[in-house]
């Protein structure tokens, strides 16, 4: 699962917060400034010299901005150099609220708001045209719109009158050749939002005849990310909340098809000693050689609560510099190496060579709950075999 990693200031220490942002129903509530204030206190610096007050205000700011959502829902916050460059919603809260500032991002926090996270086009069509929306938003939760739009075609006869039997047919195929173009217009800015934005979900709702026509217009990579899903339309009415229902089971679906590919892609190459490792050992070791595609972390690895944070690794200025011990590291060339969390120190070195995390239940029963898929892998990577063994919590 790609890892978006926002932009920050060089050099600066980086605060990583991810909360249950869970409310009262009074605008009002204060609830989740105190669970800040409370989580503000424990903060300490992991390898870096202190906590910039600068962000602690910015997160604080940010969290005391309504955000409308109701029920149960976290957040992911990440601030550097005095401003909020992160904030995203997840749709359940975490199992701890959590805090750090380090170096880098917290990544496991980053894999969460990912793994949450589906880019999807909602398409709202009639026989007339269509209304478009580009969402980047959890699973669950509206988001906010990235690009909206309408398109309406430019014929106009679009229904069919009850004459007798000659103007009837004449006026059945005026009708039809007006919703044909106007779907054929409907699918040609459906193919260009795609090509430009790429989003992971085309959701197609509304007219059903209407739905059936742009469908036969689109080429087969649109087609292919297209959902049908019921309730939408155009016109006035249409039930908001049962549509909702709709665009998160069809986000939900998304979400679980993501982890299970890349489950199963990992399964594969393991059965075949192939492009994957498993086991804390051989992952440390494919990180320091740059090898690793996606790194794959049971829910209680990835955390919060990760039971890897009470354990430590060293680490050296450079990206894939890190290690069991100084000493591995001294023997690497490495001076002045330090002593952090072993959580942010696997999650660096994955952001520094650009990998992606993904979550998985399937790994709570790999060595150590944690495994890769490779980009390359030589006589010289570890092997080791998926699911085949129970999760070892007493090591990294």
């Amino acid at each position: 699962m790609h890892i978006a990693v926002p932009d920050l200031p060089a050099e600066a220490p980086v605060l990583t917060v991810i909360i249950d942002a869970t409310s009262g129903p009074d605008s009002r509530d204060a609830t989740v400034l105190h669970r800040w204030s409370d989580l503000r206190r424990t903060l300490s610096p992991e390898g870096v010299d202190d906590v910039p007050a600068a962000d602690c205000e910015a997160v604080t700011e940010a969290l005391g901005v309504p955000v409308h959502v109701r029920g149960e829902f976290g957040r992911v916050l990440v601030a550097a150099g005095g401003q909020v460059v992160l904030d995203r919603l997840l749709p359940e809260p975490p199992g701890v609220d959590r805090a750090v500032v380090s170096d880098r991002p917290h990544a496991f926090a980053l894999a969460r708001a990912a793994d949450a996270t589906v880019r999807y086009l909602l398409v709202n069509v009639d026989r007339a045209g269509a209304d478009f929306a580009l969402y980047d938003a959890p699973a669950g939760l509206t988001g906010e719109v990235e690009t909206a739009g309408t398109v309406e075609g430019a014929h106009d006869a679009l229904t069919k009158p009850n004459l007798g039997p000659l103007g009837h047919k004449r006026i059945d195929n005026r009708a039809e050749d007006s919703w044909e173009r106007n779907a054929e217009a409907v699918a040609t800015e459906l193919e260009r939002i795609y090509t430009e934005r790429r989003p992971e979900l085309v959701l197609l709702t509304g007219d059903l005849r209407a739905v059936a026509l742009v469908r036969e217009q689109l080429g087969r990579p649109t087609d292919e990310k297209v959902v049908e899903i019921s309730g939408g339309g155009r016109a006035a009415g249409v039930n908001t909340r049962a549509l909702q229902e709709q665009v998160a089971a069809a986000q939900t679906q998304l979400r679980e098809r993501r982890r299970a590919e890349t489950v199963a892609k990992f399964r594969q190459e393991m059965g075949r000693d192939g492009a994957a490792v498993s086991g804390a050992d051989a992952v440390l070791d494919v990180l320091r050689k740059g090898q690793v595609a996606d790194l794959l972390l049971a829910p209680d690895v990835a955390g919060p609560p990760s039971r890897l944070a009470k354990r430590s690794l060293w680490i050296g200025p450079g990206a894939l510099e890190l290690a069991r011990s100084a000493e591995d590291l001294h023997s690497l060339g490495v001076q002045d190496p330090w002593e952090v969390r072993a959580d942010l120190a696997i999650g660096r070195a994955v952001l520094d060579q650009g990998a992606g995390i993904t979550i998985a239940e399937e790994l709570d029963a790999v060595s150590d709950g944690v495994g890769a898929l490779l980009r390359w892998h030589d006589s010289a990577t570890p092997g080791g075999h998926a699911l085949a063994g129970s999760a070892d919590s007493g090591r990294v």
